[in-house]
């Protein structure tokens, strides 16, 4: 039997089995510590956030800063922002990364795919054509080939020049 060895999916499952809180919410609380909780931007009412065990370069999500996990109790502003700010991502991938399409989305519910049910969130994913190849399909591994600090740097250098409303 072959062996992949995939120490960052070990810290996550070490992590999020001690995890105590939300990691959304701890990430929402304190502006000072951006750059190590991959935070891109603050708005009014939600943020953007990198997924720090992404699916694709450049996964995103956004969340409200309430700790909320029912879609159907978002107010109208929340709303709205959430839906903005997921605009904006998906403007900042297409200048930074240049995907050929999105898979855009929240996972509600456990039975949906949810990793965190009680802090819901908006997944960004870029794809391109052929990312998926033969590791995810037979090996079940999935390939990141670039740094995230890397890519938080030009997605967060590429959000600062946007004109936001």
């Amino acid at each position: 039997m072959e062996k992949l060895f995939s120490p960052w999916r070990s810290q996550y499952i070490e992590t999020y089995n001690r995890m105590e809180g939300c990691f959304l919410c701890e990430a929402g609380k304190n502006s000072e510590e951006d750059e190590d909780r991959l935070v891109l931007y603050r708005g009014e009412k939600a943020f953007i956030i990198m997924n720090l065990y992404p699916y694709n370069a450049g996964h995103l999500m956004v969340a409200p800063y309430k700790h909320i996990g029912d879609f159907l109790q978002l107010d109208d502003k929340t709303l709205c922002e959430i839906s903005k700010l997921t605009k904006l991502s998906i403007k900042v991938l297409k200048k930074v990364l240049n995907p050929d399409g999105f898979n855009l989305g929240y996972n509600l519910g456990r039975v949906a795919g949810a990793g965190l049910e009680t802090h819901l969130h908006n997944h960004i994913v870029p794809r391109w054509n052929g990312d998926t190849n033969f590791m995810p399909v037979i090996g079940e591994v999935k390939v990141i080939s670039q740094d995230l600090k890397d890519i938080y740097h030009k997605l967060k250098k590429a959000l600062e020049e946007e004109n936001v409303e």
